[in-house]
């Protein structure tokens, strides 16, 4: 399964709501990077719900199979077992990475018991990314090779144009005395081809390593 990740770059959010038997499940899921962004989208939950009694999250950070992945989940006072582990596992089940779940719950007067509780919590995040989906925010999370292709700025705009047709991942450009594309690829011979076609060899990739990229599906 792919790596799928919020669309929008870091602090990128969707919220729902469900109501199970009364009591409302608040959920948002915010696109993150690291343990302490991770916090703080955890942290602004709780401050804007100040009334509610839980605030359960689960988070992972990094790629699927990566050595230094990190994957956590918290009940914050709910029943061990019934809240940040089915979470992680609807999070993780979808394989979401670089985001964190945060669901607030309201009490609603009915008692859910440990298996409710497990099923509301879990279909409160399959819900947010249900949304997410249906409303095109979702990218996946590749590692791609990367390029910089310096072009005059008289030929760089219909260039780009030529490669984005041609299906070529551009991330950027930057303007200075050239015209820099800052590409992602995954056949850096095809890539090649691509690039001197459209420039008529005038011009040569630049590797520059590999790195995590945000891809649209």
């Amino acid at each position: 399964m792919p790596d799928l990740t919020l669309h929008g770059g870091v602090g990128s959010r969707v919220d729902t709501e469900i109501e199970v038997k009364r009591s409302k499940f608040l959920c948002r899921l915010v696109r993150t990077e690291t343990e302490d962004s991770t916090r703080g989208a955890i942290d602004d939950a709780r401050k804007e719900h100040w009334s509610a009694r839980h605030h359960c999250s689960a988070f992972v950070l990094g790629p699927s199979g990566a050595p230094d992945q990190v994957r956590r989940s918290n009940d914050d006072g709910e029943p061990s077992g019934t809240a940040g582990r089915p979470m992680l596992e609807a999070l993780s089940g979808r394989g979401f990475v670089d985001c964190v779940a945060v669901v607030t719950r309201y009490f609603g007067g009915v008692l859910l018991g440990p298996g409710g509780l497990v099923r509301a919590y879990s279909e409160a995040v399959l819900t947010t990314i249900d949304e997410a989906q249906s409303g095109g925010l979702v990218v996946g999370r590749e590692r791609r090779e990367l390029f910089r292709l310096a072009l005059s700025h008289a030929d760089a705009g219909r260039i780009e144009a030529e490669l984005r047709q041609r299906g070529v991942l551009i991330l950027g450009t930057d303007y200075g005395r050239d015209a820099v594309l800052h590409i992602a690829g995954d056949d850096a011979a095809r890539l090649a081809a691509i690039v001197a076609g459209a420039t008529a060899g005038s011009a040569e990739l630049e590797a520059l390593g590999h790195e995590w990229v945000d891809v649209e599906r």
